[in-house]
């Protein structure tokens, strides 16, 4: 069962869910959300991590726009929402908020110094940008949207980088694919693995285009990608 935490910056505080390790000393691992807030799919893959030995911590990158959003995938209503929230929401900010995260899970008496993260959709573009602009040890990224907009931050890559790509994402054209395959796929601290046949969200359990095989397959390179890195 996890646990609430506040993060402070200098606009104000935030909210993270977090899921300790048995271990008293460990690596941690920030979660970074979809457009549905920090709700039980980011919240089992948080305890997920703390159960493979992992300081987990998902923070609440909504907060600026309306606190403690928890919505699903499963209704028209929460995709509006969702959407709403995403057209609303600053990227800029948002990373800044993923470093003060990452300086929180430092601070944390269990946490061994060393800090990765991994993102989805929304967080997957954080993911990368987390990489480019924070001091985190390590990312991954599951089938950022827009990171082909942004690869000319690549050139500040300096820790490692996996990133998952749904060959078929709805949000992700294959252009945009061809895109971040050109200009990451031989730079030396990237990892990059795609996914024939597969939509947008196949790792999001329940979600409308989950594929189990794959989602398993992406979660044993993901962990095994942290071992390598931050231990």
């Amino acid at each position: 069962m996890g646990e609430r935490i506040s993060i402070s910056t200098p606009e104000g505080a935030f909210s993270a869910y977090v899921a300790r390790p048995a271990a008293a000393k460990a690596p941690a691992v920030v979660v970074i959300q979809e457009i549905f807030g920090v709700n039980k799919v980011m919240r089992d893959i948080t305890d997920g991590l703390a159960g493979q030995g992992y300081l987990a911590i998902c923070p609440d990158l909504f907060w600026r726009i309306e606190p403690d959003i928890d919505i699903t995938d499963q209704s028209e209503a929460e995709w509006k929402k969702a959407f709403e929230l995403f057209n609303a929401f600053d990227v800029d900010q948002g990373v800044k908020d993923i470093q003060a995260t990452i300086k929180a899970a430092r601070a944390d008496a269990q946490c061994d110094g060393k800090v990765g993260a991994v993102g989805f959709c929304l967080g997957g573009l954080l993911a990368y940008l987390t990489a480019t602009r924070t001091d985190a040890d390590a990312a991954v990224a599951y089938y950022g949207v827009g990171i082909e907009n942004r690869l000319g931050e690549a050139e500040k890559l300096s820790h490692p980088l996996l990133i998952h790509v749904a060959e078929e994402d709805q949000f992700v054209p294959k252009e945009a694919q061809a895109m971040i395959r050109q200009a990451l796929q031989h730079h030396t601290q990237v990892e990059l693995h795609t996914y024939p046949g597969r939509d947008h969200a196949f790792a999001r359990h329940g979600g409308e285009h989950y594929d189990a095989a794959d989602a398993r397959l992406a979660g044993e390179r993901s962990l095994a990608f942290f071992k390598r890195t931050i231990g």
